[in-house]
């Protein structure tokens, strides 16, 4: 079974979902992790409420880019605040794979991401520790 889990996040990572740049977002965010090196730019276009479209570019590892692959499908076509109440652990939910800790900040740059540019669209406001 974790064969078949690998594979599935192998793939996200070779063939990734959304991988690119949108015309006309309503909010990019450029999210790093300075421990590894990953880097993710994403983007939401949001119209009447619902997110229309999202793509994300960026390098890092298959856990990073796979996890952008799955959240922004996961977010594309909903009202922004069913996306809002997302939480972490429906991300690593959608990998569906047991991250270590050393991993789990590779896992959710995709998710620090999203909050980032829900707090830009007025959705969901950052708590005070991540402003800083």
């Amino acid at each position: 079974m974790d064969d078949l889990y690998r594979d599935y996040i192998l793939e996200h990572y070779r063939r990734p979902h959304n991988f690119g740049v949108i015309e006309e977002p309503s909010a990019t965010y450029e999210g790093a992790n300075p421990l590894c090196g990953d880097r993710i730019t994403m983007q939401l276009g949001v119209k009447d409420g619902v997110v229309t479209d999202v793509g994300f570019t960026g390098r890092g590892c298959a856990i990073s880019q796979a996890s952008a692959s799955l959240l922004t499908d996961e977010v594309k076509g909903k009202p922004v605040e069913a996306v809002a109440g997302i939480q972490a652990v429906d991300l690593l939910d959608l990998l569906g794979i047991e991250i270590s800790p050393a991993r789990l900040k590779c896992a959710m740059l995709s998710f620090d991401s999203l909050q980032h540019l829900l707090a830009d669209i007025g959705a969901k406001p950052l708590p005070e520790k991540e402003l800083a």
